[in-house]
């Protein structure tokens, strides 16, 4: 689906908002790419370059002739998870980014890239500069387990090893043991079986994506075989989409593993699902229960690799080897459900069972960090607290993307949260909630101060630079493009 496929579908679920706004996203935007630019126009900054940062720019730049956006990145380049989570055999994803680019080189639109916001230059800071500061940095952090045995060698969470064979320049280093034969996964999202597949996937099949060279020849070495992804709750409450369990039951030189017991009363609870939810489950009946004709049969007796999903099962702790250096397995609590469908609870029922593997990748999700001491943080639930993304207590403060809502959903749910909070921002200086008649310095101001701290911002056209060389990389090795891995590489680029 291209860029605009998806930003039009967005924008048809979104006729719930006023007439107004809606009006504003068709016939706002600037056909001559060109604005008169004024000390008096409203000035918007957004933290964070990726897809909630671009949506939030794109949203507001429609909406009123005037407003300019400047979008701050901590790393060198843009796009965020559509460049560094994205699974590397899912391209079709980041077509996305054509849009983005569209937004970054708008004439009321600029990018600086490698400025590191509650470091280089404060929330406060940004606000004495801007009219309004929207948050949009992402989840960075992750959820631990909370059980023995987490921080042992052979234990990665799925952000960090996504990271590292998408790319990430700070999960370079990360290096996972491959050795084993039985990998675990924790958690049973879109993320899991993404790890599950890249794990599994023939290597003929990654040699044509961006999938880092480091990570390829780590897998061309991997003794991985066998790959389990493990939910606490039952297969009706399973949060990957069927595209992903399509994926894995069609993945060549693979056959699936299920313990038929987990789906009993399933075919019965069949009728009340929804019916997305109910083709999810009938193809996890089929490949666990069905028969499979001669053509799959033989296709799963040649198979030299297992991946299979364990319902009702809770990590209760990571077991070591004996010399209390790595993972030699983990322990599993057995659950049973409280209540059906999504609301249903999964409760201890006392029993345990071990699973020998040198592997652990923990996909529990995602988590928001803190930027700064001056923006109010909800450690529990790691979001900013906001109604419609207008920060609470903050005058002219915002926030957008899982910053605001956490970790959930797909692409097309961040494009519709941040268009939600662009059209906060606009209801409020409409309504003159936001005061934007005095005039503000916006990124005058910002890049001094910047200068005088040593930080030189990458525009986006610098990115470009970076953009083409990786292109050229890709192309010279047959891949669409070979990423460049550190902040150091990426910078000698932009700066030629």
């Amino acid at each position: 689906m291209s860029g605009h496929k998806l930003l039009f579908s967005g924008l048809k679920l979104w006729t719930s908002g006023s007439s107004k706004w809606i009006d504003r996203l068709h016939h706002g935007v600037n056909r001559t790419g060109k604005a008169p630019f004024s000390s008096c126009n409203p000035k918007v900054c957004i933290v964070g370059g990726g897809p909630a940062g671009f949506y939030t720019a794109q949203a507001l730049i429609k909406a009123r002739q005037d407003v300019e956006v400047d979008i701050y990145e901590r790393l060198p380049v843009p796009f965020g998870l559509v460049r560094f989570g994205v699974a590397p055999d899912h391209p079709e994803v980041k077509n996305v980014i054509n849009t983005f680019t569209q937004t970054a080189k708008h004439s009321r639109c600029s990018f600086y890239g490698n400025v590191n916001v509650g470091e280089d230059v404060s929330v406060e800071e940004l606000q004495r500069a801007y009219h309004a500061v929207v948050l949009s940095y992402g989840a960075e952090g992750n959820r631990r387990m909370g059980v023995p045995g987490e921080d042992l060698a052979g234990v990665y969470s799925a952000k960090d090893f996504v990271g590292w064979y998408n790319g990430l320049p700070s999960c370079r280093e990360l290096g996972p043991d491959l050795s084993c034969e039985t990998a675990v996964i924790l958690g049973q999202g879109n993320v899991a079986l993404d790890v599950a597949r890249i794990l599994l996937s023939p290597l003929d099949i990654l040699k044509k994506t961006d999938i880092t060279q480091p990570a390829l020849e780590a897998l061309a070495e991997s003794k991985v075989r066998r790959v389990l992804v493990v939910g606490r709750r039952g297969p009706t409450q399973i949060a990957c989409t069927i595209k992903e369990i399509r994926e894995m039951v069609n993945l060549p030189d693979t056959r699936p593993e299920m313990v038929a017991a987990e789906f009993e009363g399933i075919t019965e609870a069949l009728k009340d699902l929804p019916r997305p939810r109910k083709r999810l489950t009938e193809l996890m009946l089929k490949t666990a229960l069905g028969i499979p004709d001669e053509k799959e049969q033989e296709r799963r007796t040649k198979a030299s690799r297992i991946w299979g999903f364990r319902f009702f099962r809770s990590p209760v702790e990571i077991l070591a080897d004996p010399d209390h250096k790595k993972t030699s397995g983990i322990r599993l609590a057995v659950n049973r459900l409280e209540g059906s469908g999504e609301t249903a609870r999964a409760v201890l029922t006392g029993e345990v069972e071990d699973v020998t593997c040198g592997l652990v990748i923990s996909s529990i999700g995602y988590k928001s960090l803190p930027i700064d001491p001056s923006v109010p943080f909800d450690s529990s639930k790691a979001i900013v607290p906001n109604s419609m993304g207008r920060v609470q207590q903050a005058a002219g403060l915002y926030c957008s993307g899982w910053l605001k809502t956490g970790p959930t959903g797909v692409i097309a749910t961040t494009m519709n949260n941040s268009f939600d909070t662009g059209r906060s921002v606009v209801e409020d200086m409409d309504s003159g909630t936001l005061d934007v008649s005095a005039g503000k310095p916006g990124s005058q101001s910002i890049s001094a101060l910047l200068d005088k701290r040593g930080v030189k911002p990458v525009l986006f056209s610098d990115w470009e630079k970076i953009d083409a060389v990786e292109v050229r990389r890709g192309e010279a090795i047959e891949k669409p493009r070979e990423k460049l891995l550190t902040v150091e590489e990426m910078l000698l680029e932009a700066r030629k």
